[in-house]
């Protein structure tokens, strides 16, 4: 008689690069293998509701195509061609390959790069420990948070805002430059009950009328890097028509009369010549958020992607300051609270060991770095080898043919440590096997919400796979880094990084399961004063001096308005360039994570561009079509789908499908840029002008969606 198999549902949490960080229930099957993955009821942000992408984890943590042993290259880089070779030689070979450059070139010639493939403090930021010991260069990490978060703190002078939970009792709820939906689901969940419970208008704000935007009362569709635009004109009907609340505005900000003289020209028919939207919406959204004292600005990372991102952000973020929404609960706004949990990294980190003479390469101009670029390099030595971690630059990386190119260097050493093969590990020397969450023990926040949790190991990982951290005490030991850090367990680390951030410890932790660390009423909504010496809001930002992280101002911060205004700098159409093409994210995909399962696969479909019927019909291009699109940085060829939901002259391309699902190997970040944006640097992944053209491909270059070519057995040989 067969015994049926032992389910036990153990509490965990996601580590994606997602601001909802959110609680799970993870069904564990006799101690082995999970089942579904569900959200917590336990946590008042989540509120039991997770992504459909994580909900079927199983896909991804049991995919066969998951590495499983350490592999050396044995042919040409990209070759595919790699033999099993045990860790003691793959940690060897690295250590060697390590020593070796900095013998030759110096430590700076070691760079140690990673993002947020796991936003899990311990095997994320772990990696700094050891780059900190051995002086290997620093990296500046842009590319993501750099532009919004710099505009949000402009304005507040600290990085949190008002209980993203108050939009469950806001009257109107105002989704910004975010398409939830896709990316934060939970931010649906509390405006959706707002809806439900109290009658609250939705307004969403975006470049394309995506699955937010259906889901809105008021839809303001908007041309790509406007947002400020759209901002001053609701400024300024909000002086015009008696909505500002002066006795805030005096109280709390500093340039209040000056902001009102500023906005007297930013009137809705100016906006209207720049945003695309008829001056009646512009009208109808600044007297609904006017006249509805509980207002909620749910502002997100999507208008931070453009080259005049912080000015657009901060901008936005201007309104309920005018309107004193902050003073009421449901009222104020909200983008990250990153600023309130107070985390001391140094033991993960290795603080003690920073030496801050060691130059701090931009991680957004990595192809720029390994292509040899003297001002990228800040005039040092070449990067001659790299530890790679929870990141896939040569798929999401801007500039992917200067990325490649850097790539493909025989004298470049790349060890990449990885759960697929991805397109950056199929260009590494030697590729080692990683865990997934599940797998070990770490410690995670919420940027998205207020809630800190332990995601603790649940079940073995498969095959021969190490942890981040076991990775980097293998290398400390073969290249002499000493440091308290490497020897200690990740239990060990997340307990003193909880007692030395004052949380308590590890033990009351997991006791609790995860902890509320959301601020009081009054110090979220700075009703004690915004986080600067005057406690003034800041209309009239120094931005050279914003208390943001930054490595000193960049890009042309020089010219940045003073004042919220419209900053004309993003790359703008021209006559040989006449589209302007965002990167918008995928429902299933999130960055180049979930390419590899096949639910996410089956839904996504195929690259696609969608571009506006009248846009196509000179060119004869129907759906289905493959079109070209290229601009001075390379081209890339997708599908044409025809929607009439983006402005003319506006093409959307969501997902980062990986290099090798498009003919010609090259993906959709051939066409971005990674100049550095002002003023503390950043890539502006949505901020592209390109040409568009209809192609007559060759049926036998159609690429294979399933990457069955990617399989790591097939790869060994």
């Amino acid at each position: 008689m067969n015994q049926a198999p032992r389910i036990e549902r153990r509490a965990s949490v996601c580590p994606h690069d997602c601001p909802s960080v959110c609680s799970l229930e993870v069904e564990v099957i006799d101690g082995r293998t999970i089942g579904r993955v569900h959200g917590a009821k336990s946590n008042t942000y989540t509120a039991g509701v997770i992504c459909a992408k994580v909900a079927r984890y199983a896909e991804r943590i049991h995919n066969p195509d998951r590495l499983l042993y350490p592999l050396r290259r044995t042919g040409p880089k990209g070759s595919g061609r790699f033999e099993r070779i045990s860790w003691d030689e793959a940690l060897d070979i690295v250590a060697q390959k390590f020593l070796e450059a900095e013998r030759e070139f110096g430590t700076e010639s070691v760079w140690p790069y990673y993002y947020a493939g796991t936003m899990g403090y311990v095997m994320r930021d772990g990696i700094n420990r050891l780059r900190h010991v051995k002086k290997y260069s620093g990296q500046y990490s842009t590319i993501c948070t750099a532009m919004a978060w710099t505009g949000y703190v402009a304005g507040t002078g600290h990085l949190r805002g008002a209980d993203p939970r108050e939009m469950a009792v806001s009257d109107c709820i105002v989704i910004w430059g975010t398409n939830p939906v896709h990316t934060q689901v939970n931010v649906m969940t509390h405006a959706m009950r707002a809806r439900k419970e109290r009658g609250a208008k939705i307004v969403a704000v975006d470049i394309y009328n995506n699955a937010t935007m259906k889901q809105a009362d008021m839809a303001l569709l908007v041309k790509p890097g406007t947002d400020g635009a759209l901002a001053c004109a609701v400024m300024h009907v909000l002086f015009r028509d008696g909505y500002a609340d002066w006795d805030y505005l005096e109280r709390y900000t500093d340039h209040p009369r000056e902001l009102e003289q500023h906005l007297r020209t930013r009137d809705p028919a100016w906006a209207s010549g720049i945003t695309g939207l008829p001056v009646e919406e512009i009208e109808a959204f600044a007297r609904l958020v006017g006249t509805t004292k509980r207002t909620f600005f749910r502002l997100g990372y999507g208008f931070g992607r453009q080259r005049n991102g912080a000015v657009n952000m901060h901008a936005a973020l201007s309104i309920p300051a005018v309107t004193g929404a902050w003073q009421y609960e449901g009222g104020g706004a909200f983008h990250s609270n990153s600023g309130i949990f107070h985390w001391n990294k140094a033991l993960i980190e290795g603080h003690d060991a920073i030496d801050k003479s060691i130059r701090v390469l931009d991680q957004s101009q990595i192809g720029r770095v390994l292509t040899g670029d003297a001002e990228a390099l800040c005039n040092g030595p070449p990067v001659k080898a790299m530890l790679i971690q929870n990141t896939n630059p040569v798929s999401v990386a801007p500039e992917q043919e200067l990325v490649k190119r850097g790539f493909a260097r025989e004298d470049l050493f790349v060890c990449v440590h990885e759960q697929f093969m991805t397109e950056t590990a199929l260009m590494a020397d030697i590729v080692l096997p990683a865990t997934m969450f599940m797998e070990h023990d770490d410690l995670y926040s919420g940027g998205g919400h207020q809630h800190f949790q332990v995601g603790p190991k649940l079940i073995d990982p498969p095959g021969e796979c190490r942890s981040n951290h076991e990775v980097f005490r293998g290398l400390a030991q073969r290249l002499g880094a000493e440091h308290p850090g490497f020897a200690m367990e990740p239990r060990e680390i997340i307990d003193w990084t909880l007692r030395n951030s004052g949380w308590g410890s590890l033990e009351n932790l997991e006791a609790h399961v995860h902890f509320d660390a959301q601020p009081p009423f009054e110090e979220a909504h700075f009703l004690k004063g915004f986080a600067y010496p005057d406690g003034k809001f800041r209309f009239k930002p120094d931005w050279t001096r914003v208390p943001s992280y930054n490595n000193g101002p960049m890009g042309p911060w020089a010219s940045m308005p003073a004042l919220p205004d419209h900053w004309g700098v993003i790359e703008a159409a021209t006559e040989e360039h006449p589209f302007r093409l965002a990167t918008s994210p995928a429902r299933n995909f999130l960055n180049s994570s979930f390419t590899e399962t096949p639910t996410s696969l089956e839904k996504e479909r195929r690259p696609e561009v969608m571009i506006h019927p009248l846009d196509a019909q000179p060119q004869g291009i129907v759906d289905g079509d493959w079109v070209k699109l290229k601009n001075h940085r390379g081209e890339v060829y997708l599908r044409a789908r025809l929607f009439d939901g983006v402005r003319r002259g506006v093409l959307i391309a969501e997902g980062i499908w990986p290099n090798a699902a498009h003919p010609f190997g090259r993906g959709i970040n051939t066409l971005t840029g990674g100049d550095q944006v002002a003023p503390y640097g950043g890539a502006a992944f949505h901020d592209n002008r390109v040409a568009l053209e209809k192609a007559d491909l060759d049926p036998s270059l159609e690429p294979p969606v399933a990457r069955k070519h990617h399989r790591p057995e097939a790869l060994v040989g």
